[in-house]
C-alpha cells in the first residue's frame, strides 16, 4: 500500500506539472521553480488543504475520499482513463467504467468468435498474455503468436522481440501508447505476480521501456488504424477494434479488420 501511495503522489505531480496556470484561470506571471501549477494552487482550486494535498503527493498514508479524487480529477482535466487510474491507486470506487478484473473459466462463445474471424484476432488476459488467437494472427505476429515464441506477453513481444520493431510501423509511438494502456489497466497490480515478473523483465531488457515507463502516461486502448510491414505479406493496413466481453471482464478481445495490402 505504501508503494501504491507513492505512485499516486507521483502521478498527481506529473499531471500538476503539465497544467499551465492559464488553463485553470490563473496568472502565469512571476517566477516558478517548477513547471505547471504549484501544490497550493491545485489544493485551492480543488477545495482541500494545501498541507493535506502535499501529504498525498508525498505518498504519506492518508485516506483520500472519492469526492476529493473527483475534484482533483476535474481540476487536472483528467481523461476517463487517467481518472480511473487515480481511483484505482487510491483504492476507491469510481463511478466510471466497472472493474474489469474478474477470474472465471473462459466460457463460450468467446473462443469460437476469435477463431472464426477472417482478420487477425487474439484474446489477452489481465497481464496481457495472449491466451487464444486465430491463424491470421499467428501469421501476422511472428515471434509472439507463432509456434516456439519466447513469450506470449504483448509487452515483452513489443519491447524485447526484434521482429516487432521491423513489423510495427511507427514502433516508438505505438510502444509508448501500449505502456500507457497497460498502466491504466493494471494500476494497483504492479507488485503482484505475474505483473512484477513482466515489469522486471522489461526494465532489465529494454532501455526504451524504462524511459517510456517514467513518463506515467495513461490511456485506454483506442484501436484505430494500424500499419504493419510484414516480410512476406507486404505493407498491411488494419482497423483495430478492442472489445471487453461482458461475460469475462478480465479479458480483452482485439480484432484487426483488414483494409489494404501493398505487395513488397
Amino acid at each position: 500500500m505504501a508503494s501504491t501511495g507513492k505512485e499516486l503522489g507521483r502521478f498527481l505531480r506529473s499531471l500538476r506539472e503539465g497544467i499551465s496556470p492559464e488553463t485553470v484561470g490563473l496568472s502565469g506571471g512571476g517566477r516558478r521553480r517548477t513547471p505547471g501549477l504549484r501544490r497550493e494552487e491545485l489544493a485551492h482550486l480543488s477545495g482541500i488543504s494545501s498541507t493535506w494535498y502535499s501529504w498525498i503527493e508525498q505518498g504519506r498514508p492518508v485516506s483520500v475520499s472519492a469526492g476529493v479524487l473527483d475534484r482533483l480529477a476535474s481540476t487536472l482535466r483528467m481523461t476517463l482513463a487517467q481518472r480511473q487510474y487515480l481511483f484505482d491507486l487510491a483504492g476507491k470506487h469510481s463511478s466510471g467504467p466497472p472493474d474489469l478484473r474478474e477470474t472465471e473459466e473462459i466460457p463460450l462463445p468467446i473462443p469460437e468468435f476469435v477463431l472464426n474471424q477472417t482478420g487477425p484476432s487474439y484474446l489477452l488476459n489481465t497481464s496481457w498474455d495472449a491466451i487464444l488467437w486465430n491463424k491470421p494472427a499467428e501469421e501476422l505476429f511472428w515471434g509472439w503468436l507463432s509456434p516456439g515464441a519466447k513469450s506470449r506477453n504483448l509487452l515483452e513481444y513489443m519491447f524485447l522481440e526484434p521482429a516487432a520493431r521491423s513489423l510495427v510501423i511507427d514502433w516508438e509511438d505505438r510502444a509508448r501508447r501500449l505502456i500507457a494502456d497497460f498502466r491504466a489497466d493494471c494500476a494497483t497490480k504492479f507488485e503482484e505476480p505475474p505483473f512484477s515478473r513482466i515489469l522486471d523483465s522489461l526494465h532489465s531488457g529494454s532501455p526504451e521501456f524504462r524511459k517510456f515507463w517514467q513518463t506515467r502516461e495513461v490511456s485506454w486502448r483506442e484501436g484505430g488504424r494500424k500499419l504493419f510491414r510484414h516480410p512476406t505479406l507486404g505493407l498491411l493496413e488494419y482497423r483495430q477494434v478492442t472489445f471487453l466481453p461482458v461475460i469475462r471482464r478480465d479479458l480483452k478481445l482485439t480484432v484487426l479488420v483488414h483494409e489494404g495490402t501493398t505487395p513488397l
